[in-house]
Order: C-alpha cells, then structure tokens, then sequence
C-alpha cells in the first residue's frame, strides 16, 4: 500500500452527502501549476483527478453559475407556495 502524502497547506476536504467515510480532498500544488482532486474512502484515496491551473477559473465558474441558478430555482419555488 501506497503510503499517503501529507496534506498541503493549501487545501480541503468536503464530506459527501452519502455519509462521512467518503471525502472529496482539493489540494493546490504550485510548484506543479495543478489542483489535484481526490476522491477517498476511509483512509483509501480511490482516484484523483490533476486539473491545470489555467482550468481552474472555468471550474469555478461552472460552481458559480450551478450556486445561481440553484438559489434562483429555491427562490421561484418559495415564490409559489407563498402565492398559493
């Protein structure tokens, strides 16, 4: 088994929905112009994923307009119920 890396100075981890034994970790590594994203379970990393910097402002902006148009949607439902 692989032995893992400490976890950078930069960095999260994001708990999945589904419960805590699986995480999503973000880390920033500069000196490789990449985030790497990982996905683990336990104490077992079961991928990653090496995104380039260069990519980061068109993920992010993804996020940002999925937030939006999901605060827009909660918005327009509770629109209805109060108006009924």
């Amino acid at each position: 088994m692989v032995a893992v890396r400490p976890f950078p100075e930069t960095g999260s981890i994001f708990l999945d929905a589904r419960g805590g034994d699986r995480a999503l970790r973000v880390s920033w590594h500069e000196e490789s112009g990449l985030v790497v994203l990982s996905l683990w379970r336990e104490n077992v990393c079961s991928g990653s994923f090496r995104l380039d910097i260069d990519e980061v402002p068109g993920l992010i902006e993804m996020l940002r307009a999925g937030l939006v148009s999901s605060y827009e949607h909660a918005r327009d439902r509770l629109g209805a119920v109060e108006s009924a």
